[in-house]
């Protein structure tokens, strides 16, 4: 398949990325990353095929129909999945957040533009690689396995919510969704960060910005939410955010 027209992308271009040494024993998001399923030892294993790549906000990592050469995990940052439909609107699939891995897919081209919504960091490491060290660790591809089910689940959830949800209903969702995330990370759960902007929330909720700014002030002014910087949000009532998701959540 020949490149998409535009600017190539960090894969192939040392723009915008710069690499840095492993120490793959001390990652803060190792215990959310696949390769919390390996041993110290394991994990030398995995760090010496391993680079770290810095990519810059603004940057693309990979574009719609250039071939995988790569997974990826990130470590630190924030990228979103972008999809331009035929009639020139923009999708965004997901967002990837510390510890996500970037490699599940049965494509042997990227499906999405993965862009960096914030100065991010990933872990790359090449496809035959990876593939060798799957083979070399089964619990390594039982992770995988049990990863690929993680985003199956989470997608239908999404789905679930687009389909059936008002503006308040899925920005409530999509709140205790990255709330559960925070937490995950070491957090409390009712403080959560924004590294995407209302735009970029608006293009994965299938909603105006206009909407989504009228529905953050909603749940504002129901004290169900604070807004104390432009991207962070408190949860004041997880109980009443939980209830105004419904069943998504369930």
């Amino acid at each position: 398949m020949s490149r998409p027209s535009g600017a190539p992308s960090a894969n192939n271009d040392t723009a915008g990325q710069s690499c840095s040494t492993l120490d793959c024993l001390h990652c803060s998001v190792r215990h959310l990353a696949v390769c919390s399923a390996l041993s110290p030892d394991e994990v030398q294993a995995l760090e010496q095929v391993t680079v770290s790549q810095a990519v810059t906000m603004g940057s693309t990592l990979a574009r719609t129909g250039e071939e995988r050469q790569h997974v990826y995990t990130l470590t630190a940052g924030a990228l979103r999945l972008v999809r331009t439909l035929a009639d020139g609107r923009r999708q965004i699939n997901g967002f990837v957040l510390p510890g996500d891995y970037l490699g599940l897919s049965g494509s042997d081209h990227h499906r999405y533009d993965i862009e960096a919504i914030a100065d991010s960091r990933v872990c790359r490491v090449a496809l035959p690689q990876m593939k060798a060290l799957r083979g070399r660790y089964p619990h390594l591809e039982r992770k995988l396995l049990q990863r690929a089910c993680q985003e199956l689940d989470a997608a239908q959830d999404a789905a679930l919510a687009l389909a059936r949800l008002q503006p308040a209903e899925k920005l409530a969702d999509f709140l205790l969704r990255l709330a559960a995330r925070e937490a995950r990370l070491g957090g409390d759960g009712l403080r959560v960060s924004l590294p995407m902007g209302r735009g970029d929330i608006a293009d994965h909720l299938g909603l105006t910005m206009e909407t989504v700014s009228r529905t953050f002030t909603k749940l504002r002014q129901q004290a169900l939410i604070a807004l104390p910087h432009l991207n962070v949000v408190e949860i004041l009532d997880e109980d009443g955010l939980r209830q105004l998701a419904g069943d998504v959540q369930g």
